[in-house]
């Protein structure tokens, strides 16, 4: 799942031209000192191995595995495959539900696979997918059930297994938002089947681009990793018609080192994330969504929506932050069910997705990222409090 802001070099410069200030953007990767990652560069050019689970990858999901609290996580080039492959390893076919609002890639991984989303309806105070509509979807055909923990708040995992388990479905969680991420229990990633993280740029945890399954069992582990490599098991064995989701050295490498300041990330977004809360709690036609069911939150994005009674509309606040070189994002808009390719669905009318319709036309995702300012952030609750006056 991605936040791109996508600008040219030049529009950005002209933009911090006309307005006096620099740049403002929804997301900015946190990238450590360079001097720090130097050591592993040299190491990887010493030992020449770039890739096929070589000693960083290995080291980094050892790492993640304690770090998140899980047995088992197979490492990917992106989140994407990770999807696909999950989909494989779980040999999910036919019908399965899923949320029309989240990034594409949740929906496309099952068009991949040859599987029909079914979209269902979302909750109005946490944008997952809504368990109370689930089982009305659910036909025959249905196999397996892909929930977002949108925004990394957690879905309401226990009401989501209870449905499954009665009617035999798998559960496949798309989890890129939720790195770190617990509740009561512990780790948010033991849910489900199988779930499947994303390391983007763009995320709280990022190895430039990255992914990984999280595994109940060292045998379906086993699987995914055959399912990522062609389907090898050694030199001349081939076991499935698998596929190159190898996550290189280098990724690896980064990812090692990104976790070494990951207590930093969290504190300075739980800083941001506060703040804005402080201070937009009073603006009226301003909602933020309220802290969900969570022990540990990531704080990975900050989304506002929109009210009727905010004197813009949201594309307007949208237009006003970008003239003044501060550049939100409208996630989930569209959403996925208004794409060409999933509008023909019976399930994508906006009729049947009343409350995800109206989210879609109300979000507006505010930056948040570790290397933005009190400053930065003042601006931009002064725009929206100037607004509201």
């Amino acid at each position: 799942m991605s936040s791109h802001t996508w600008l040219s070099p030049k529009s950005v410069e002209q933009a911090k031209i006309d307005t006096g200030f620099a740049p403002i953007y929804v997301t900015q990767p946190y990238l450590p000192p360079l001097e720090e990652f130097i050591p592993y560069l040299e190491e990887i050019w010493d030992n020449k191995v770039l890739t096929n689970g070589g000693p960083y990858h290995q080291l980094l999901e050892e790492a993640l595995c304690k770090y998140l609290g899980v047995e088992h996580i197979a490492l990917f080039a992106n989140g994407t495959l990770a999807l696909v492959t999950a989909l494989q390893a779980l040999r999910v076919t036919g019908e399965v539900i899923t949320t029309p609002y989240s990034f594409v890639a949740t929906a496309h991984s099952l068009l991949w696979q040859n599987c029909k989303p079914v979209f269902v309806d979302i909750e109005s105070t946490t944008l997952n997918l809504d368990p109370a509509k689930i089982e009305a979807a659910i036909t025959p055909e249905t196999t397996a059930i892909i929930p977002v923990h949108c925004y990394g708040n957690p879905c309401n995992t226990e009401a989501i297994q209870k449905i499954a388990d009665n009617y035999n479905l798998r559960v496949i969680y798309d989890a890129a938002h939720t790195f770190g991420v617990q509740d009561a229990g512990g780790s948010v990633l033991r849910h489900g089947d199988l779930s499947v993280l994303s390391f983007h740029a763009t995320k709280v945890f990022n190895t430039f681009e990255g992914g990984a399954i999280v595994c109940p069992d060292a045998k379906t582990k086993q699987r995914i990793n055959h399912l990522k490599n062609f389907g090898f098991v050694d030199e001349t064995t081939v076991v499935a018609a698998g596929i190159n989701g190898k996550m290189s050295e280098i990724n690896a490498a980064f990812g090692l080192l990104q976790l070494q300041h990951m207590p930093q990330i969290m504190l300075r977004r739980a800083e941001i994330d506060m703040f804005y809360r402080e201070k937009l709690q009073n603006i009226k036609g301003i909602r933020y969504l309220p802290q969900a069911d969570q022990t540990v939150a990531n704080h990975s994005y900050f989304p506002i929506l929109v009210e009727p009674d905010y004197p813009l509309s949201r594309d307007a606040l949208y237009q006003k932050l970008k003239d003044h070189n501060i550049f939100s994002r409208r996630y989930f808009y569209p959403l996925i069910s208004d794409f060409p390719m999933y509008r023909g669905l019976p399930s994508a009318t906006r009729n049947n997705l009343p409350i995800a319709t109206e989210a879609a036309q109300k979000v507006l995702c505010l930056p948040i990222y570790p290397a933005l300012s009190k400053q930065d952030q003042k601006r931009i609750i002064n725009i929206l409090q100037q607004e509201e006056k």
